[in-house]
């Protein structure tokens, strides 16, 4: 029980810890600003040399037109993997538009 006390102690003291915790896991990351040219296999290519993929890279298409939303997804097999592709990859320039990485929310 002093383990959970504790554990609760620093997820109250530390709004990171806790928003790791609920998430669970770290290891799918949100990639905002893509071009709207930005397909799946372009962004694939730009992540995997950070660790091995695990869920297929998704770029978010409007339901009607099927155009890019200028957004996107990509899971890694391990939290080290998507924290060293966070770290290399936010703020970079891909397809001539500069992107935003972010570990994505829990109901993404």
């Amino acid at each position: 029980m002093q383990a959970i006390n504790g554990m609760i102690r620093v997820l109250h003291k530390n709004p990171l810890a806790r928003s790791l915790w609920a998430r669970n896991s770290c290891s799918k990351l949100f990639v905002g600003g893509l071009s709207y040219d930005t397909n799946e296999t372009v962004l694939k290519n730009a992540f995997e040399k950070y660790g091995e993929i695990i869920e297929a890279v998704r770029v978010i298409a409007h339901h009607v037109s099927g155009k890019s939303r200028g957004y996107g997804f990509v899971r890694f097999t391990s939290d080290a993997s998507a924290k060293v592709a966070f770290k290399e990859m936010h703020s970079k320039v891909l397809d001539g538009r500069n992107i935003r990485v972010e570990f994505a929310r829990k109901n993404s």
